[in-house]
């Protein structure tokens, strides 16, 4: 199964070289164990665009969706057999990044 793990943070590139590091070692971790699938950082979401075309509308306006203090700033995508070592795959990367990260299923 595949899985989204979001990184969260209140900047964007706001990791030190330790963590930098850290992160760097945890991916080569999920690539030799066959879990990496991609992974990156986002920009703020100051710069992002909301654009609904539903029926034809063409609306392009500024982000963010949500706006609050705290954002997804970087990503991994994952595969795991299974929700448990999903969870623990996402609490490795929250210690490797020294950042809250949020965990969600792919639905298909």
């Amino acid at each position: 199964m595949r899985y989204l793990i979001a990184v969260i943070d209140t900047q964007t590139n706001s990791g030190t070289a330790e963590e930098s590091a850290s992160v760097d070692d945890f991916n080569q971790m999920l690539e030799a164990n066959g879990h990496w699938i991609t992974a990156g950082g986002v920009e703020a979401p100051r710069n992002s665009k909301l654009i609904d075309n539903r029926s034809g509308a063409n609306n392009v306006g500024p982000g963010p969706l949500n706006d609050g203090p705290e954002f997804m700033s970087g990503f991994w995508i994952i595969e795991a057999e299974d929700d448990a070592t999903a969870l623990d795959l996402a609490k490795q990367g929250s210690k490797a990044c020294n950042r809250k990260v949020e965990l969600r299923r792919y639905l298909r």
